[in-house]
């Protein structure tokens, strides 16, 4: 884990203009004030930031350096490694030639399986072409095929982009747009090809889908580009497990400041936070102190750093371009909606709100989800996202179905979560929370092919709300 970090920092710091680069998204500059490394167990957690968005990833290795790129492994959802790439734009080629003659491979090997898959359909579209303007990603062919005017749209996941799984986010939108182009086509649905060690996310998120907005087919590949039909009944268990809450005794008072907030985890431990910038957290009986790393130090240690922090993280900080004040705007958001959590929706009971369970491993989800429950008792499942994300929909059901999986068999409540709360077996809510100009335009369109049996609502926040909290719509 040294040597990760050892080797990203040796790499910006000898690059002159580096760039976080990550299949089907735009380019992230790093500087000094929008970058992080820390140790997270045997990994590294990388985060970076702009105005607009926020990413974490785990690094678990590096595969390899060329002349102006780093290429590293990541974590992503169900253990699966994927690759993330740090690249100086002054001294990498300028023509990403490897990239783009893997995506012209992939493109005809998704040719082929449409001729095999489709006998008797006209392959209308091909296309790797960016389209911006009706967000389809390069990163993932798509196509349509064609029987006179019966029709299909299909989006193909290559095995070497970091998130495979997003290639269903683009697939639906592709099949949106195709429907308001093609009018004179009846187009039954999406076919979704797979490779076969990262289906299983994608299947899961089918089922949930509407069957009446459309017909689902995923196809799965191996190595050897041979496909075969994957039958989505086959995916009926979800990866997750909810850890038993514990209690710990009242925080020290002597960091009960007005600037912190005090967070109780799930395992027992006191989180301590300025505007959700974590600055220290309890270990048993010691206290850990510091952002990036934190090392045992004393309540003097943690009450300055709060102070300090409480100085330049602040709705009325003068310099909004330092850092501090752009580090994990999601975290801010989080804390915002947790002191004022029936601004959201006043049915919801201020305490307890829990953040990150059940826990699922998902490194890259790029959201963060609180659980909360109403006077009825039933839960709510509260996705934030404080800038732009084409992926929060279906980011948002994989934390959704998963609390539904553990409502189901009554778990929340043998594990302690919301003592003392009759908790209702009811499906639970999903709310979407992003500030209101900052929901990615394709959110409802991709949010009208979810089953009408997830009561989803999506609310939008004023652009102020590291001030002031206020709903601004609901939908």
């Amino acid at each position: 884990m040294t040597e990760i970090i050892e080797a990203i920092e040796r790499f910006i710091g000898a690059s002159l203009d580096p760039v976080l680069c990550e299949p089907g998204e735009d380019w992230l500059p790093i500087t000094s004030e929008n970058f992080s490394l820390q140790a997270q167990g045997a990994c590294a957690q990388l985060q970076a930031w702009d105005a607009r968005r926020s990413l974490v990833r785990r690094i678990t290795a590096i595969e390899r350096e060329t002349r102006g790129k780093l290429v590293l492994k990541v974590a992503r959802f169900g253990k699966l490694a994927g690759t993330l790439e740090l690249i100086d734009r002054r001294r990498a080629p300028a023509d990403n030639v490897p990239l783009r003659s893997a995506r012209l491979v992939f493109r005809e090997q998704f040719r082929r399986f449409l001729r095999r898959q489709f006998p008797a359909f006209k392959l209308a579209e091909l296309t790797t072409e960016a389209d911006l303007e009706h967000t389809l990603s390069p990163a993932y062919p798509r196509a349509l095929v064609r029987k006179g005017t019966e029709a299909w749209a299909a989006i193909g996941a290559p095995p070497e982009a970091t998130n495979v799984d997003g290639g269903l986010s683009f697939g639906l939108i592709w099949l949106d747009y195709l429907r308001l182009r093609e009018s004179a086509l009846a187009i039954r649905g999406l076919v979704v090809y797979l490779p076969a060690a990262d289906a299983k996310t994608t299947c899961l998120r089918l089922r949930f889908l509407d069957p009446a907005a459309a017909e689902y087919r995923a196809f799965a590949y191996d190595a050897d580009g041979l496909e075969e039909s994957i039958d989505l009944a086959d995916f009926g268990n979800l990866d997750t497990h909810l850890e038993p809450c514990r209690r710990r005794a009242l925080a020290p008072s002597s960091l009960a400041i007005p600037e912190v907030e005090t967070v109780e985890r799930s395992d027992g431990e006191l989180s301590f936070r300025v505007n959700g910038l974590e600055f220290a957290r309890t270990a048993g009986s010691e206290l850990l102190v510091g952002l990036d790393t934190k090392r045992p130090g004393s309540t003097a240690d943690a009450v300055a750093l709060a102070r300090e922090l409480s100085r330049m993280r602040s709705a009325a900080a003068a310099d909004r371009r330092n850092p501090l004040y752009l580090r994990n705007p999601e975290a801010w958001l989080e804390s915002q909606v947790r002191r004022h959590i029936q601004e959201i929706d006043a049915s919801l009971g201020p305490t307890p709100v829990y953040g990150q369970v059940p826990a699922f491993a998902a490194a890259d989800r790029g959201v963060l989800d609180l659980l909360a429950v109403d006077h009825r008792g039933r839960l709510a499942v509260i996705e934030l996202k404080a800038s732009q994300d084409v992926h929060l929909p279906l980011q948002a059901l994989d934390y959704w179905m998963r609390v539904r999986w553990h409502v189901e068999r009554g778990e929340f409540r043998f594990q302690g979560y919301f003592p003392g709360q009759e908790l209702r077996r009811e499906v639970p809510r999903l709310l979407l929370v992003s500030p209101a100009l900052d929901f990615h335009p394709s959110t409802d369109r991709v949010l009208r092919y979810f089953s009408p049996g997830i009561p989803v609502e999506r609310i939008g926040v004023g652009l102020q709300w590291r001030k002031e909290l206020k709903v601004m719509f609901r939908s």
